[in-house]
């Protein structure tokens, strides 16, 4: 395999084939090496396959776009930005109009697959030397593997799936897609390899742990709907894993809060350079925090940034009085512009809310263009979340209506601070509860479009077409690369 030559530590040939190891991981990487890899002249010691699972690693800072789309795409935020041409590929997605031709959907495409490239090159050659401590390598990168499945899946549907070898140009013609079931089942297996063989502590903080593979598995199983074997692992979490809900929700999102107690698996960021516009990807920071700050904001506490994946009023309005978690979610601009003084501009679809989760805070440290290379963590799998997924597997699998409620209200006695709102509902009632509470406790983190679509509410985004918008489009030069071999999603 011929390595491009690049400076950038993530700039790669992001197509179907695409594996170039530039690469860097940060957090629980400080050394922050570029190196090369040349193929079949490697994996000769352990630094080698530690250098590779940095590389592994290091697409999960790519995800940033996904959890900015998979609120976009829903009813929790509308696309924000400039004016309604301002990344037209966001417009067009929060619209519901996309199509095979949309750059931002070949982003995700691209970016998932050099991930599940960079792991299967890894796997390729995962017997080549052998060394103690081996298997927690191989088992991050399963997990790691399975996570770019995962988003793949949930995205675009069957995908194709090569085992443990590297795609080659030519592929795309002869490996058919696999179904959405045999893209489920090889993820099974690789988090199941990932739990056998790691620990709920980490070598290092960042990297994939027992606990990660369990809540990942956990949800897989909740999205094709097997309810006993999500109940299953999920509980087994909650009970024997290290794990547990912070007292105070406002600290989660903030520095000091990153890898806490309710993090089972965060996307480290740093503020590292390196990002660019022509090169969003090359970030080693947190791209989505710059896309949703306040526009030509100018006050305490937050800093300016593109005014994106803006909340609309209608979920801010569906927080009880008294939940605290809505203040620490979503940021009232006017009433926080009257509190402090602080002045701010208006962009398009502008609704007097931002995604305060996600949005600059003063004092992050930042190198180059500070909207590009926020250091803030994404919490992609929290504690809560955990709670959730294992209530709505014991309540949709008439396993144990109780259990769920005691999830479930773990959860709300934290937000009020009080057992006053628990709730004691059984059945379908309980049903949409818990689905209304993961909507308010995840809001502005990426879970709203796929909870949506996988327990059938899709028709509640305005502009949803049913058998249609429940996937999106694999990227039309995908589609012609493989010269027939592959169909596009219904209803494109």
């Amino acid at each position: 395999m011929k390595v491009l030559q690049n400076t950038y530590k993530m700039c790669i040939l992001l197509s179907f084939v695409g594996l170039t190891f530039l690469a860097c991981q940060e957090d629980f990487l400080d050394e922050a090496k570029t190196y090369e890899i040349d193929s079949e002249n490697y994996f000769n010691s352990e630094d080698d396959y530690y250098k590779a699972l940095i590389g592994a690693y290091d697409l999960l800072q790519a995800t940033y776009v996904n959890a900015m789309l998979g609120e976009i795409a829903s009813d929790n935020t509308l696309c924000g930005g400039e004016s309604a041409t301002d990344v037209i590929g966001f417009q067009q997605i929060d619209d519901m109009i996309h199509n095979s031709v949309n750059s931002n959907l070949k982003d995700i495409w691209s970016w998932m697959f050099a991930g599940v490239n960079r792991a299967n090159y890894i796997l390729e050659f995962k017997d080549k030397t052998d060394f103690p401590g081996k298997n927690v390598i191989i088992a991050e990168t399963r997990f790691l593997r399975a996570y770019y499945h995962f988003e793949l899946v949930k995205w675009f549907g069957g995908i194709p799936l090569k085992g443990d070898r590297r795609f080659q140009v030519g592929d795309e013609q002869t490996i058919p897609r696999a179904t959405v079931a045999e893209v489920y089942a090889s993820i099974e297996s690789d988090l199941q390899f990932a739990i056998a063989n790691l620990a709920y502590t980490a070598p290092q903080v960042g990297r994939a742990t027992k606990g990660a593979a369990q809540a990942l598995l956990g949800k897989a199983y909740l999205y094709q709907n097997k309810f006993s074997e999500a109940a299953n692992v999920l509980e087994n979490l909650i009970v024997n894993g290290p794990y547990n809900l912070v007292t105070d929700y406002s600290t989660i999102f903030e520095h000091n809060g990153e890898n806490g107690i309710e993090s089972v698996f965060e996307v480290q960021y740093s503020d590292a350079e390196g990002a660019g516009f022509d090169c969003l990807q090359c970030s080693e920071g947190n791209v989505a925090v710059g896309f949703n700050g306040i526009r030509n904001y100018s006050g305490p506490t937050f800093d300016a940034g593109f005014s994106f994946n803006v909340p609309v009023k209608a979920v801010y309005d569906a927080f009880e009085a008294g939940d605290n978690r809505r203040d620490v979610a979503i940021l009232d601009i006017v009433a926080w512009a009257a509190q402090t003084g602080a002045t701010y501009g208006t962009g398009y679809e502008h609704t007097g809310y931002f995604n305060r989760k996600y949005i600059a805070r003063k004092g992050d440290l930042n190198t180059g263009d500070a909207n590009l290379t926020n250091p803030n963590n994404y919490r992609a799998i929290r504690f809560a979340d955990v709670l959730l997924m294992a209530a709505e597997a014991l309540n949709r699998g008439n396993i144990s209506d109780v259990r769920a409620q005691q999830y479930l209200n773990r959860v709300r006695r934290r937000a009020f601070g009080n057992t006053n709102h628990d709730i004691t509902t059984t059945g379908t009632n309980l049903t949409r509860s818990i689905l209304e509470e993961r909507r308010l406790e995840l809001v502005g983190e990426g879970h709203r479009f796929f909870d949506l679509v996988r327990t059938g509410n899709g028709t509640v985004i305005s502009g949803f077409t049913p058998n249609k918008n429940e996937l999106f489009p694999i990227p039309i030069e995908e589609i012609q690369f493989s010269k027939g071999n592959w169909q596009q999603n219904q209803g494109y």
